[in-house]
């Protein structure tokens, strides 16, 4: 139910808050929970120890100073308590500045020793009336919490009675869950930290089997009744075309070819995933894969998620396949028309064996004539009814998923349950991994000298930020601001910008600027994370670096290690909170992209991994694959059973929800 509904009686005001929060629905809002609690614990000064987290009532008696560096805003001001003054800090508030003198306030902080604290929150409520747990929700500048918890207490005061379970009444019983009604009750407005455990337990339960569910019903729905004539590969052409290669492909190429291969001469269709590191090598992979497909007379479909990364493969596959007679294409929005035509009308009569593309050749317009073998590279950039739009496109098509952003083994088997799997561990000799430091400011200054040095030996620098316009509302560098920046600090060099909103052709030409060396430094988006190869590109800044999945940071790095010079990757963030340096000193402790994504799991959650995003496979909020192991095990178990009798009436809650929640983004994909 959307929330600007009559009945929750949100002001426009308050929806503008939530709409900045991302939050439309009630279930989206009643979903938004907690990501810390306060619990208040009230000490005496005299027992207190540095770090230690006190709570206190206390008088404002000096005047709020506030400071704005960058965009941090630091306030500071003295309040009396315990017959002491101290002196408090706190960030990111700057309507501190209207606390007044002789005010009473409520203090949560840590407390920093010789009369210091730092502020994680305030309010003017005594301390006397607070609840002793309080929730503290995630937001932004501008979004009080008081808001937040205005907004929730409101819907589920209207929703409480109408939140219906969707656990079946058998899980419920036998693992003693609360309903979910309580549930949401107890995460939103605990009275005690084991409200907040049972709530989490239960949460975390649905979270799971909601997840599972849909895995297995998408499962169901593949492979219903499909059958298969077995290919048969010319394996002594393919082996023809791994002798001419200009390398020799690593133990893990060759295995994974193998299970591919393998796999063409089954009567049940492929469904395998390939993952891999940066570099690894699955490209390669792929296109003798394609080759075999070729060979057992179908034809195949390589999807790449840009057109960048589409040329870019046809001109990797083409060198692979040299010397054989295949006719491979390359079809994008940028084409002229009369190409497009072309390519649609030899595709139709089988004269292309294998078509690359973007979206382009998911259209209803591209006909293949016999397509057998569908390969999806980054394949979590792609929602999964868009996967299987293409591989309908064909009788008993093989589809082969490739992903950079690799999961270690035990893992994979849980998150890819409907699928085999291939890992690429060995990477190619020769390649150094890039040096990467992280800078504790959003600023590269303390490496300027580092980063000229680079510059003036020839090699080209990508600079990366999160936003492509300033807005107020999100508080990152911009591409344009940053180019116009860099340009007057490095005037000697040419520096360009690039960004998503831009034509396929504009894109195309700053590329090739940068390909061929007339720019030599690059501002860009994330748009640069796949498919640029620029093997003199060994530099890359990253601003707003906590903006970032640890994953997509190392997919962005990657970018400056395709050849054997030394990359350099700086890392900055303003962002002083310790999850974040955690999080970044991940990145320069280790290049290895499977403990990455292991600690991106850990930290974030699988949705940017999967590809879950657009294909009404639900993310997880509580749940976490590392920790949760137990009740990963347990709902996997159980949406095996809940799958295989769809019938049942305790069911229908739980399928209906799942089966809607796919539509609904399926649409929204569309």
């Amino acid at each position: 139910m959307e929330l600007n509904d009559r009945q929750f009686r949100l002001t426009k005001t308050r929806l503008e808050a939530l709409d900045r929060l991302h939050i439309h629905t009630a279930e989206e809002l009643l979903s938004y929970y907690p990501f810390r609690y306060e619990t208040l614990e009230v000490s005496d000064f005299e027992t207190w120890k540095i770090k230690d987290k006190i709570t206190l009532e206390a008088e404002v008696v000096s005047a709020v100073r506030s400071f704005r560096h960058g965009k941090l805003t630091t306030s500071s001001f003295e309040v009396a308590a315990y017959d002491q003054i101290f002196k408090v800090t706190i960030f990111n508030r700057p309507w501190a500045r209207n606390l007044t003198l002789n005010q009473k306030i409520t203090l949560h902080g840590v407390y920093n020793g010789n009369r210091r604290i730092t502020a994680m929150s305030y309010d003017t409520k005594p301390l006397a009336e607070h609840d002793a747990v309080t929730p503290v929700y995630s937001t932004v500048e501008g979004v009080k919490q008081k808001t937040i918890r205005a907004c929730i207490e409101r819907v589920y005061e209207v929703m409480c009675n109408e939140i219906m379970d969707i656990v079946p009444e058998e899980f419920i019983s036998a693992y003693r869950l609360l309903r979910r009604a309580e549930a949401l009750r107890r995460i939103h407005f605990p009275s005690s930290i084991s409200d907040v455990q049972s709530a989490v337990r239960t949460l975390k339960y649905e979270e799971f089997l909601r997840y599972f569910t849909a895995v297995e019903m998408m499962k169901n729905e593949d492979y219903a009744g499909m059958q298969r004539s077995p290919r048969n590969v010319n394996t002594a052409k393919v082996k023809q075309v791994i002798a001419h290669l200009k390398y020799h492909l690593t133990k893990d190429q060759i295995t994974t070819l193998g299970d591919i291969i393998h796999d063409f001469g089954k009567t049940r269709p492929m469904y395998r995933l390939v993952q891999g590191d940066v570099g690894c090598g699955k490209t390669a992979v792929a296109a003798i894969a394609m080759y075999g497909a070729v060979t057992a007379g179908v034809q195949c479909a390589l999807l790449a998620p840009t057109e960048i990364l589409a040329r870019q493969h046809l001109s990797s596959v083409r060198e692979i396949l040299k010397g054989t007679d295949t006719r491979i294409e390359v079809l994008y929005s940028g084409l002229s028309n009369a190409e497009k035509k072309r390519i649609l009308e030899e595709t139709a009569a089988g004269e292309i064996d294998i078509l690359i593309g973007t979206h382009s050749i998911i259209q209803d317009a591209v006909v293949f004539h016999n397509l057998g073998f569908v390969v999806a590279d980054e394949q979590q950039r792609f929602g999964v009814e868009q996967r299987k739009a293409l591989k309908r496109k064909g009788e008993g098509t093989d589809l082969l998923l490739m992903s950079a952003t690799p999961i270690p083994r035990t893992l994979a088997s849980t998150l890819y349950g409907d699928m085999d799997v291939s890992t690429i561990e060995t990477m190619p000799p020769g390649r150094k991994d890039p040096v990467t430091v992280y800078i504790e400011e959003n600023s590269f200054r303390s490496v300027l000298d580092e980063v000229k040095a680079l510059l003036a030996k020839g090699r080209q620098l990508y600079v990366i930020c999160a936003a492509v316009d300033f807005n107020e509302a999100y508080d990152a560098r911009n591409v344009y601001e940053t180019a116009n920046n860099i340009q007057k600090l490095f005037p000697k060099y040419h520096v360009d910008l690039l960004h998503g909103r831009m034509s396929s052709e504009e894109k195309q030409t700053v590329m090739k600027r940068f390909y061929d060396n007339e720019t030599q430094i690059l501002v860009s988006t994330t748009v640069v994370e796949v498919g640029m190869n620029v093997v003199n590109a060994t530099g890359m800044i990253i601003y707003d670096a906590d903006r970032f999945g640890l994953s997509q940071l190392h997919q962005l790095r990657g970018r400056i290690q395709r050849g054997s010079e030394q990359g350099h990757c700086w890392l900055l963030s303003g962002n002083h909170d310790d999850s974040v340096k955690t999080r970044l000193n991940v990145l320069v402790k280790t290049n290895n992209g499977f403990e990455i994504s292991y600690e991106d799991l850990r930290l974030r959650g699988p949705g940017d991994i999967l590809g879950t995003r657009q294909s009404g496979v639900p993310d997880f909020i509580l749940g976490n694959l590392v920790s949760d192991t137990g009740i990963i095990n347990t709902a996997r178990k159980d949406a095996a059973k809940i799958v295989q009798s769809q019938d049942n009436p305790d069911y229908i809650a739980l399928i209906e929800t799942v089966r809607l929640a796919r539509q609904t983004n399926a649409d929204y994909a569309d």
